[in-house]
């Protein structure tokens, strides 16, 4: 597999990320391990997790389980050395320290947490989950407000990023990311640490497929501007670009059946949208058209964009990661990602 660079960092990955966030919730702890036996045999050695995990749905009880997952593996024999770890501090919830947001001294306390579970001296990537000031991901851009705040929101950036640059110097962290930011937050971010001369943002992981493409436009000039890499989440749109939701239907384990046998709206985070599934179909239908699996196309899709990134793909079993990675090194046919571009004008913004 090829590799990349996160942002003007020296961390070297593979172009694409194993995801883990099912981990000791949809995926047992064997198929866990399967799953990143399988990654590093085939030279994906970049893995994505956070002191949140697993999801769908977050559970106080098993809030880091996948860390302590991932850890378990890491501490095999030789694993370590073969993989680079990225992980997140939680912004705020609920769930998590009542709610309070994260600052300096936090984050310090949650890299330490991070690395006992994980059973490694040093996470290669850290990041912010999400913003403290709020956030227009998730769904939130239909009812998103920007709250006045500058200098607030300046100050707990330098705050945070003393403690970053506190835990590299330790030795703790190799570099420092975002997760679910905006374009202002990202340039604030960068001449924040341009100022206090402390780690600039390497990576942005926010969502990015054929179904969601906010990023293309202010967050990737602003990516593109700092030399900060998108680490791109979600690639299949939470599974809406499997085809497996097409018709109404809802397999047996799939995250809507999961969701709704705990309680849940079973919507994918609002993203299960009769238009959603309108361009799902749009898009499996150009597959076939020019003899691509849709799965294959929509990752090799986010490899030709005009900005680094790095999909992060996620599977619940096995099966499923061997489907993803029998696609891989396969490059995008330019009249391909042509039609893509149009058929985008024709179901933008599904959800």
């Amino acid at each position: 597999m090829k590799r990349t660079t996160l942002g003007g960092s020296d961390i070297e990955v593979s172009e694409i990320c194993l995801g883990t966030m099912t981990f000791g919730n949809q995926t047992d702890e064997a198929g866990a391990c399967a799953q990143m036996d399988r990654a590093v045999d085939v030279g994906m050695t970049f893995f994505d997790t956070a002191e949140m995990y697993p999801v769908n749905p977050v559970r106080r009880e098993t809030i880091g389980v996948t860390e302590q997952i991932v850890g378990r593996w890491l501490a095999r024999p030789g694993n370590r050395d073969r993989v680079q770890i990225a992980t997140k501090v939680t912004g705020p919830s609920q769930m998590l320290r009542d709610g309070q947001p994260y600052d300096g001294a936090t984050v310090t306390a949650c890299i330490d947490a991070s690395l006992e579970r994980l059973q490694t001296d040093h996470i290669d990537l850290y990041q912010l989950h999400w913003p403290v000031r709020g956030t227009w991901a998730f769904r939130q851009s239909w009812t998103y407000a920007a709250k006045p705040g500058k200098q607030q929101a300046l100050d707990h950036m330098a705050d945070v990023l003393r403690a970053v640059q506190a835990a590299q110097k330790a030795g703790k962290i190799r570099a420092f990311g975002l997760s679910n930011e905006t374009a202002w937050g990202l340039s604030r971010w960068c001449d924040v640490a341009d100022s206090l001369n402390a780690p600039r943002v390497a990576a942005i992981q926010n969502e990015y497929s054929l179904l969601h493409r906010l990023y293309d436009t202010d967050l990737a000039e602003a990516a593109v501007q700092e030399d900060v890499t998108l680490l791109a989440f979600s690639p299949l749109a939470a599974g809406l670009l499997s085809g497996k939701y097409n018709g109404g239907a809802i397999p047996e384990g799939s995250r809507v059946a999961v969701d709704k046998a705990t309680g849940g709206m079973g919507k994918l985070g609002g993203r299960l949208t009769d238009r959603a599934i309108a361009a799902t179909q749009a898009y499996h239908a150009l597959a076939a058209e020019h003899g691509w699996d849709p799965i294959h196309m929509a990752v090799a899709w986010q490899l030709t964009r005009p900005f680094r990134n790095v999909p992060i793909i996620g599977a619940t079993d096995l099966a499923q990661l061997d489907h993803m990675i029998a696609g891989f090194g396969k490059t995008l046919p330019e009249d391909l990602a042509k039609a893509i571009d149009r058929l985008h004008r024709d179901h933008p913004l599904p959800y």
